[in-house]
């Protein structure tokens, strides 16, 4: 029997729509409909209807911080997401939307402010981003990951309730592992992830100590779409993919260790996961710099190694090195997260989200 309605939205990368997922499971449980709004030919539409959840999709666009002729054309697509999406909301009547932010988001959470219906979001990094900061009037509770979120976020709106992770995540096998991959297990391995839409950076900074590297690992490097070598195909102790979803769960289970982005979402998962990992941040010049400040808070508490991303681009060798470091320092790593507070935020998101409920149909009775 269902006890209300709720709407997911969230979308343009991987990152905005695992934690969406991640809340399935507990809104199943809690008996909710849930249905989703993203953009019409997101990576979002594709991961959702997997998840068997419907799916509607709208016009959205971008906001650049660079000059391009669409940021002429976007806001009308915004501006028709908009009504879409109020279109939706007034077809299926839901209790409540909770936004994982991305600009596909927006237009999604002012049309549920304006049918009053409460919005949750939730902002992954330290400091909000542009999606985030330009719906957070509309947000009557507003979930992070840092304590230090708390402080930039509005008074009485902010709840520190960690990052969702995926139960299956946290279930995954290193023997399944082994067998995707093919690798015996002898050798320490190395995983290798630059993001759902990979990085051309790690990407060829892996590719060019790769024989010095399979000396003394054996190699997952998940590369992006678009982004296989496939003159490495063959390659013993490599094993290349553009993308993986379900068994994600066995490879980080086989990983030793692990190279990665510094994405708020992917590098709690490392953390749930007790991973020693190197966390290579998108630099300043490509991104507003939120990366580079999740990167330096984890290593900070001594759960990861930072690499620029420019350095390592004049010179290889110092991922080898970094990854050599690290492997020799696992046991410090591990032993650090294991001792971390940053739980699992499901439990703490799921209830932030009955509360709005409960207090918007409190608030029905007495109107």
């Amino acid at each position: 029997m269902s006890t209300g309605k709720i709407v997911l939205t969230g979308g343009g990368t991987a990152g905005h729509v695992t934690s969406n997922i991640a809340l399935l499971p507990g809104l199943r449980r809690d008996g909710y409909e849930v249905y989703y709004i993203g953009s019409y030919n997101g990576i979002e539409k594709n991961m959702i209807e997997k998840e068997g959840v419907p799916y509607q999709g709208i016009s959205t666009g971008k906001f650049r911080r660079y000059f391009s002729l669409k940021n002429f054309t976007d806001p009308v697509r915004v501006i028709h997401g908009y009504f879409e999406a109020k279109r939706y909301f007034r077809k299926i009547q839901p209790d409540i939307l909770f936004s994982k932010g991305g600009f596909v988001a927006v237009p999604v959470v002012w049309a549920a402010h304006s049918l009053k219906i409460p919005v949750v979001t939730h902002e992954s990094d330290m400091t909000p981003g542009l999606a985030n900061r330009l719906t957070l009037r509309a947000a009557a509770k507003i979930c992070c990951n840092f304590p230090e979120t708390l402080e930039k976020l509005p008074k009485g709106k902010a709840v520190l309730t960690g990052a969702p992770i995926r139960e299956k995540l946290l279930q995954g096998t290193r023997e399944e592992g082994l067998k995707m991959t093919g690798f015996s297990g002898e050798k320490p391995i190395l995983m290798v992830i630059g993001g759902s839409l990979g990085s051309v950076a790690i990407n060829n900074a892996i590719r060019a100590i790769l024989p010095r590297l399979l000396e003394g690992f054996d190699v997952i490097h998940v590369a992006g779409k678009g982004n296989l070598d496939p003159k490495l195909t063959d390659t013993q102790g490599y094993r290349q993919y553009e993308f993986i979803s379900d068994g994600l769960r066995n490879l980080y289970a086989a990983a030793d260790i692990v190279v990665s982005r510094a994405g708020a979402n992917v590098i709690c998962e490392l953390l749930q996961l007790c991973k020693p990992n190197i966390l290579i941040p998108l630099p300043l010049d490509a991104s507003r710099g939120d990366q580079i400040l999740n990167a330096r808070s984890f290593e900070k508490q001594g759960f990861s190694y930072v690499l620029d991303q420019h350095e390592m681009e004049k010179d290889n060798a110092l991922l080898y090195h970094a990854i050599k470091e690290v492997h020799d320092k696992a046991s410090e790593y591990i032993r650090a997260m294991q001792h971390s507070q940053q739980s699992n935020g499901v439990d703490a998101v799921l209830a932030v989200l009955r509360e709005v409920v409960q207090n918007n149909k409190d608030r029905s009775k007495k109107g």
